[in-house]
């Protein structure tokens, strides 16, 4: 059995909201199907709208996250169970969709990777794990614990650990006063209340940490420079359908038909970015290269330098 710190014992036995019963759905078991659906997605509806209270303070953690890796530091995230896996799952598509190499946003789960299939005993309640797996954390790196408590142990000696190492820290939570709050820097607390099946944080909390954690990363690569317009153009095409995305994204970025546009991916060697670049400028993918990487693979920066030589 895993033995926890004294600091790691502090965080248990918490009267918590996202532990209470929920009145609404005290007769769960009397419901047909569609009331409980009902039930469950006005829950999620309202775990939206908590998610948007947030939103001052999730742009500041995009801020610090797009400093952090322009700075050569890495955004690093720290979870268990559901807010564990949602972490993972975020960070496992950042790099289909916006090109963002897996060293740039890592999560961490508490158990390891076994716990993202199944349940790793006591792994949540591991503050030692937690510090263990955030000590090369440094000055330039960011830490983001997904806690939907507020206090689970791993989440905690990650964060304290990362804020030893100079790491700036933020915490997602889905209660109103947190008891991890004093490590973070950056607190984005929710106030989700108790569930509809009371205790399954895997429900509105979870939709709570979905909604705030997805916002963070799409809005922090736009600021890296990873889109164009609405458009996914740092996109790896890594099968028919993302190839034929590609073509599509070219044309209604530049207004290319698509004749022209299979050519230009062609011409930049599936460089959606650079055939964009050469599409909306009129030079060819090999002249309209060198202002794209001085632009630092941004396009919107590279057709303002083409545009002002």
């Amino acid at each position: 059995m895993v033995q926890l710190s004294k600091a790691a014992e502090g965080l248990k036995h918490l009267d918590l909201p996202t532990e209470m019963r929920n009145p609404r759905s005290a007769d769960l078991h009397l419901l047909n199907s569609t009331q409980i659906i009902e039930l469950i997605n006005e829950a999620d509806a309202f775990a939206i709208s908590e998610a948007a209270k947030q939103a001052a303070h999730v742009a500041r953690l995009v801020e610090a996250g797009i400093a952090t890796i322009n700075a050569g530091g890495s955004v690093h995230y720290f979870g268990a169970g559901t807010s564990g896996r949602i972490a993972t799952q975020d960070a496992a598509e950042l790099y289909p969709t916006f090109h963002s190499p897996a060293h740039v946003v890592v999560a961490h789960m508490a158990g390891g990777p076994a716990a993202l299939l199944t349940s790793v005993e006591n792994a949540e309640d591991d503050f030692e794990a937690g510090r263990l797996d955030a000590s090369k954390l440094g000055p330039n790196d960011l830490a983001i614990g997904l806690a939907a408590s507020g206090r689970t142990p791993y989440v905690g000696g990650a964060l304290e650990m990362a804020k030893e190492q100079g790491a700036t820290t933020g915490l997602v939570s889905c209660v109103p006063a947190p008891q991890l709050g004093h490590y973070a820097d950056i607190n984005i607390a929710g106030d989700t209340g108790p569930e509809i099946l009371t205790g399954s944080t895997r429900l509105k909390a979870g939709t709570f940490q979905k909604a705030v954690i997805s916002a963070f990363s799409t809005a922090m690569m736009v600021g890296l420079g990873k889109t164009y317009s609405n458009l996914m153009v740092s996109m790896v095409a890594t099968n028919e359908k993302l190839h034929s995305r590609s073509i599509r994204i070219l044309m209604e970025g530049s207004g290319v038909e698509k004749d022209d546009a299979v050519s230009l991916l062609e011409q930049s060697s599936g460089d959606l970015k650079l055939a964009l670049t050469s599409a909306i400028t009129g030079l060819s993918p090999k002249e309209a290269a060198p202002a794209l990487e001085e632009a630092g693979g941004v396009v919107q920066l590279a057709i303002e330098k083409i545009n002002q030589e």
